[in-house]
């Protein structure tokens, strides 16, 4: 950017401001204005609150200020036209324990502000006070001698009252806020960890079970839902066995519709008080129209803290994940497989990508269909998904992680197999079998993984290693080349292993491999016989440097990767190539040296060079709820750019596959 472009007006900002979602003015950036900015989007992206309906720091009485002052709309802003309060505060530090969630009397004392605020104000029915994690709805009460500030379980949306009739034709849904979303979900696991003194990994499995509940009942019309609680229902003892009694028999045909996942003895086990908690929180959002990419970012940050694994499991950051997907480019009629599919995220992703596709055919934007076209899309994203998405993994609380992402992407009967992918075709597990029938070797259109890797992991099992050519020691040829001695090693690392399964396991001549490998298996001089071998096999498509930072803020590993890309090549080429020797092709090769995060997990942006981070204009589509009716409009929005060159790259390759192949 030149000089005379960033000092134009609202084209930087100073460090240590971020941008007023109301205002779009400049504010210093602070552990509460961070909490506030995030409640903002969110009433205006969940609730439908115009941005113009609302005001930071207004006067209330004397030196006491709303943090967010709601006004009825298009009314001014003045004191008798408030309708809600805000008051924020800076989220409490989460170290490696859950935070406890206070209930309302616990919160009492912090909540004596807001309703002190509330009942002088004589036009305002709602209150909310939040600390980002945890959230205190209010209503006003007025009584004949006395106003009553009660909790409720949420607001309802801009320009509604609740209204009295607890029942669900009354409840709304609506589409998450991606935020929010994230909060949710953490705020339920955290319930569970730290009200109900449960173990981490228990929680975990609860949490879920709530979660196949909440999708399964989405599938029914919304006058035969089960999965709500009313406003106050979950503040009263009568009210929260009601809450129990529908969610029970709804978990029962959760077991009996996936036999495959549920042996049929799981419980909820969660109190009366947890478990209203819970429905409460998961009941407003409409997860079936939430979009795909926000649901797998806000399950993976609950996977991630309870099933991280001791032989070289880590999750792939989200980044990384959509970097690969889009390089692949999975087709409608390809079939992808991911032989380490652990949570699902490259198959989730690619559930996220299919369906961009199928709504660009269809000309149709993204929470904006009516229900004919969102169940024309979504019966197609069905069909793909049962069809062309398949995975594997040898840890079966991972496959089991991995079924309930694939169920809130909107696939309800995944391909996942409990297989050791390095034993296949053999092996004792019980899904083998089945396996065997629908990803047989040479087989997939695409493969897509990020294999267990690390020499303290080794495989030694002959049995295993036998059947791998990489599995055996190998020589110089004398000739630039390398032979099979036909002795086998003694250890082998996986990632070896993975590549040539991986590759065995594509269709010979079109089939595509996108892989995350540590950096040795690339540059080493002892792995040349391995980079032989792979040349031998396949094309190289794409080679791509990632930093450090790619892994360690979301994975916590501190390892240097790269990812490969490779199509296999067909038995007439390798016969051609040994003959007559191989033809020089192009290879993409790009080095990332900024994954839009530090090594900490802060988030970067693109900054000129006296440090002043660059802000563009966003332009972006808003609904807002006016006078009960959802109305659209078009806003520019002032943003800072994420410092992040993996969008880059995947736009480089998409130029550089035009110019060579297409």
């Amino acid at each position: 950017m030149s000089s005379t472009e960033t000092t134009t007006q609202h084209k930087t900002i100073a460090a240590g401001f971020l941008l007023d979602y109301i205002s779009g003015e400049p504010v210093k950036e602070t552990k509460k204005e961070l909490v506030r900015q995030r409640i903002v989007r969110a009433l205006i992206h969940e609730y439908g609150i115009s941005p113009d309906d609302m005001e930071r720091d207004f006067k209330i009485a004397g030196r006491k200020k709303a943090d967010v002052a709601i006004f009825h709309h298009g009314k001014d802003h003045e004191i008798e036209n408030v309708s809600r309060i805000v008051l924020c505060r800076p989220e409490p530090k989460i170290g490696k324990t859950a935070v406890r969630i206070r209930d309302y009397k616990q919160a009492e004392k912090d909540l004596a502000g807001l309703e002190e605020m509330m009942q002088g104000v004589e036009s305002s029915q709602y209150g909310l006070w939040t600390n980002g994690l945890e959230f205190f709805f209010l209503e006003k009460e007025q009584k004949r001698f006395e106003t009553k500030c009660n909790p409720i379980g949420d607001w309802p949306l801009a320009e509604e009252s609740i209204g009295t009739r607890d029942v669900v034709s009354h409840a709304r849904t609506r589409v998450a806020d991606n935020e929010m979303l994230k909060i949710t979900f953490r705020r339920c696991h955290n319930f569970i960890h730290g009200n109900e003194g449960m173990p981490k990994d228990a929680a975990f499995w609860q949490f879920l079970y709530l979660i196949f509940c909440k999708m399964h009942d989405e599938s029914f019309t919304r006058a035969e839902r089960r999965f709500w609680a009313g406003p106050r229902e979950q503040f009263d003892e009568k009210g929260r066995v009601k809450i129990r009694q529908r969610i029970e028999p709804l978990f029962a045909e959760v077991k009996e519709k996936f036999p495959n996942i549920f042996s049929g003895n799981e419980e909820i086990i969660l109190s009366d008080r947890a478990l209203a908690f819970m429905v409460s929180e998961l009941a407003k959002y409409d997860l079936s129209r939430t979009d795909v990419d926000a649901k797998g970012v806000a399950y993976q940050e609950i996977v991630g803290t309870n099933l991280r694994g001791d032989r070289g499991q880590y999750f792939t950051p989200r980044g990384v994940v959509k970097l690969v997907v889009e390089m692949i480019d999975p087709k409608e009629g390809e079939r992808v497989l991911d032989p380490a599919c652990g949570t699902g995220g490259f198959l989730v992703a690619t559930l996220g990508h299919m369906i961009k596709k199928f709504r660009d055919e269809e000309g149709v934007t993204p929470g904006n269909e009516d229900t004919a076209e969102f169940l024309s899309i979504h019966e197609r994203l069905k069909d793909y998904a049962s069809e062309m998405v398949f995975g594997a993994d040898f840890d079966p609380f991972l496959i089991r992680a991995s079924q309930m992402n694939m169920v809130m992407a909107g696939d309800g009967r995944g391909h996942l197999y409990h297989i050791n992918s390095l034993e296949f075709p053999n092996g004792h597990l019980e899904q083998v079998e089945e396996a065997a029938q629908h990803i047989q070797l040479g087989s997939m259109d695409i493969v897509m993984t990020n294999p267990p890797f690390g020499s303290d992991i080794p495989i030694t099992d002959e049995n295993i290693l036998e059947p791998f050519e990489l599995a055996h020691h190998w020589e110089t040829d004398g000739e630039g080349g390398f032979r099979n001695t036909g002795n086998l090693k003694n250890s082998v690392a996986p990632e070896i292993l993975f590549v040539e399964r991986c590759i065995k396991w594509l269709k010979p001549g079109t089939g595509r491999l996108g892989i995350v490998l540590p950096d040795g298996m690339l540059g080493n001089p002892a792995a040349e016989y391995i980079r032989w071998w792979i040349m031998r096999e396949t094309q190289v498509l794409a080679s791509i440097d990632l930093p450090v930072e790619a892994f360690i803020a979301e994975a916590n590993v501190n390892i240097l990767t790269s990812l490969l890309f490779l199509r296999r090549k067909s038995k007439e080429e390798k016969a051609v190539e040994a003959l007559k020797g191989a033809e020089e092709y192009p290879v993409f090769m790009a080095v990332a040296d900024k994954v839009g995060v530090d090594r900490r997990g802060n988030k970067l942006f693109k900054r000129t060079p006296d440090g002043e981070v660059i802000i563009q204009e966003i332009e972006s589509t808003e609904k807002l709820r006016i006078n009960g009716e959802w109305v659209e409009r078009t806003l520019n929005r002032p943003e800072k750019i994420p410092d992040n060159d993996l969008p880059v790259i995947a736009e480089k390759y998409r130029e550089f596959c035009e110019e060579y192949w297409s």
